[in-house]
């Protein structure tokens, strides 16, 4: 990374404070001599109020916790970078979209929505993702989720959806949970949200890694070149390691096991260096194809089908540190679609319109007033200069007589900039139409999206979208609500509507399903990027595993890019067949299948003996088998299987459940190996027959 592309860094180191070495002083720079004890009037006596130094650090501590945001409150951030693979000047004028010699730095939030920020990270919801870069321009936040479509079509109604899913009021229960009645019943009453129903009841609700799920700018935008010709423009984030969800099952485990799984995950892939990385796409319609579909473009609940405005990939972004202070930088990162620069304009989605008031207003809130740019974190990285002075927390020192415009005083500076050096223009579309409060009526299809993207699943997609509506509305305690849900889903497909009925007791209605208005095989995860590279396996094995072969395993689980856990029956180091002592980085009291993407069961019988002796062995064996994971064993390592009935003996006539690698031999070759990982590529083995 040269200079120029380093320069966020270096204005964050400016900022740095290092402790280590240092003295403890109070926040004026008093050193402080003794730090623990409160000054009292005999040793036994009560505490006096002149104890400034007890008194400054006590205020501090009252007051370190900011209002958490409304929505997407529980986030978690990183810095990266942008490079740009083509130059776009021939839709916009933006420079970070221009110059592919320039690399952008960035910081990006990941986010659930519905929950507090002590929820956990599995829950059943749309991810926030937003993407802060600092360009030469000024700030360009990229805010969206990953989902394409959103729950309503027009903002005035957010507040009365974000009432709905969150807690009820009368005993603010449930926490980051869709489960309920009041969510239901804003589903059933307000038709637009079916289409966003879909997505929220598939797997893209359940990422198994915020490394792999999609990002979608959800709105449409504008480009502008330097001619002034606008286009219309959707923005994708496509993660190379694919899009992977964990099933429902798995979630709710993994709540309890490791609420900061997402989390985890993230830091520690950026530690390891297996820095995350998402290309970014980008549809782009012309002004005169505006009306050439049969929906409206401009609606936030309808997406642009991949297969009729294809995504074109110009650029990557590569995640590549980690924060160094979660506060000053995640929580205190302030982003908001308003924040453009020269090249990219909003349009007239009713949706978007209102969040540019929403987004200010809670920054506002939150950060203690309007200076909020100037912390840190959301300080650009071009030079502000304007006549914006005090208010609260004001960290800039402007000398000077002036703070208006215009001015005889400073020779009218700072001076607006003239029309042909590059400052910041309206797209000028012609606008006329009387003021009214109403909807166009191209926003009145809610269901044909809905319906297409039924049409595109999977069999399997579908039987987990099915699952998670009956799960879902089984939490449903009106039957009215319930009824009415499946009614409203009955207009997206007969068969999706008669499947929810049966399994929550209500009465599918007939012959009223919208027909799909394409089928997209883009909308189906099956269809993305499969690879082992970052997946987590763990490598079970006791004493008297084989030493060569535990390591060839190791050695070639690395060369895959594939992270290893060695799970033992404890903590102590295990012996091999030679001698050699291996360090267990988790025991079966500490570890879980939930927590990985394999299992490996060493040879050995002494071993297969030692981990079978702990019934929690075959009950983690058999918990990866029912989550369709893939599972390897080798020799005396079956017998593991065999007691979680997670595959028939070697030798059996019975067909080896899929995904189950099995060896009877009591050392594995590099075939296996390869084998072995192959299949951890697949993800899931969604055709194996449950136990």
């Amino acid at each position: 990374m040269n200079e120029k592309d380093n320069i966020k860094q270096k204005q964050l180191d400016a900022y740095r404070v290092i402790d280590n070495g240092e003295a403890l002083t109070t926040n004026q720079g008093l050193r402080v001599e003794d730090d623990e004890h409160s000054l009292k009037v005999g040793p036994r006596g009560p505490t006096i109020m002149e104890d400034f130094h007890f008194r400054e650090k006590m205020t501090h501590f009252d007051h370190e916790r900011i209002p958490e945001r409304v929505v997407h409150a529980r986030g978690f951030g990183a810095h990266g970078e942008f490079e740009l693979y083509e130059s776009l000047a021939k839709y916009t004028k933006a420079k970070f979209l221009t110059d592919t010699s320039v690399r952008t730095p960035l910081f990006v939030r990941f986010s659930t929505v519905a929950g507090s920020r002590g929820s956990s990270d599995t829950v059943r919801d749309v991810r926030g993702f937003a993407v802060k870069f600092y360009t030469e321009e000024g700030n360009y936040d990229l805010v969206g989720n990953n989902m394409p479509v959103f729950f309503i079509q027009d903002a005035v109604k957010f507040p009365d959806f974000i009432h709905a899913v969150k807690p009820e009021p009368p005993n603010e229960i449930p926490q980051a949970s869709s489960a309920h009645d009041t969510f239901w019943d804003f589903v059933g009453t307000n038709t637009e949200t079916a289409h966003m129903i879909m997505w929220v009841m598939s797997g893209r609700a359940l990422p198994r890694s915020f490394r792999m799920m999609e990002g979608f700018g959800v709105h449409t935008f504008r480009f502008i070149n330097e001619q002034g010709k606008s286009h219309f423009v959707k923005f994708h984030w496509k993660p190379k390691l694919g899009v992977h969800s964990l099933v429902w099952d798995e979630t709710q485990k993994v709540a309890g096991k490791d609420p900061d799984f997402n989390r985890r995950d993230l830091w520690n892939a950026i530690e390891q260096g297996n820095y995350p990385e998402f290309e970014l796409g980008v549809q782009i319609l012309k002004e005169e194809d505006e009306f050439s579909f049969d929906f409206d473009i401009l609606d936030a609940t309808k997406l642009w089908p991949e297969e009729m405005v294809p995504v074109q990939i110009v650029g990557k972004m590569t995640l590549n540190r980690n924060t160094d202070n979660f506060f000053a930088e995640t929580e205190q990162v302030a982003f908001h679609v308003g924040h453009l620069v020269p090249g990219i304009d909003f349009t007239n989605d009713p949706l978007l319109q209102g969040r540019l008031f929403s987004y200010s207003d809670t920054q506002l809130l939150r950060l203690g007033g309007p200076n909020f740019a100037e912390i840190p974190i959301n300080r650009p990285i071009a030079p502000v200069h304007n006549n914006q002075r005090d208010g609260m927390h004001r960290m800039t020192i402007n000398p000077g007589q002036t703070s208006y415009h215009k001015n005889s005083l400073a020779n009218n500076d700072p001076a607006q900039v003239p029309p042909n050096e590059g400052g910041y223009r309206h797209y000028e579309e012609k606008v006329e139409g009387r003021k009214i409060k109403a909807r166009s009526n191209s926003f009145d299809d809610h269901f044909s999206q809905a319906s297409m993207f039924w049409h595109s699943m999977s069999p399997i997609e579908q039987s987990q979208i099915v699952d998670a509506f009956r799960f879902e509305l089984g939490k449903v305690m009106s039957k009215q609500v319930k009824q009415r849900v499946v009614d409203v889903f009955s207009q997206v497909a007969e068969e999706l509507a008669e499947r929810i009925a049966e399994g929550i007791g209500a009465t599918p209605t007939k012959g009223v399903a919208a027909a799909p208005t394409a089928i997209s095989p883009a909308l189906s995860m099956m269809t993305k990027t499969k690879t082992a590279a970052t997946r987590k396996v763990a490598v079970m094995l006791g004493t008297g595993y084989n030493t060569a072969e535990v390591q060839a395993l190791l050695k070639a689980l690395t060369a895959a890019k594939v992270t290893a856990d060695i799970v033992a029956k404890t903590h102590a180091p295990v012996s091999g067949n030679d001698g050699t002592l291996i360090e267990p980085q988790q025991s079966l009291l500490t570890a879980a299948s939930v927590l990985y993407d394999a299992v490996y069961v060493c040879g050995g019988k002494q071993g297969a003996d030692e981990l079978l002796s702990d019934v929690a062995s075959a009950g983690f064996v058999r918990e990866a088998f029912q989550h369709y994971k893939t599972i390897a064993a080798v020799g005396d390592g079956v017998r593991l299987l065999t007691a979680a009935d997670a595959a028939h003996a070697v030798g059996s006539d019975e067909a080896q459940p899929i995904g189950v690698l099995l060896t009877g031999q009591e050392n594995a070759d590099a075939a296996f190996f390869t084998s072995f990982i192959e299949a951890i590529a697949q993800h899931r083995h969604w055709d194996r027959i449950p136990l």
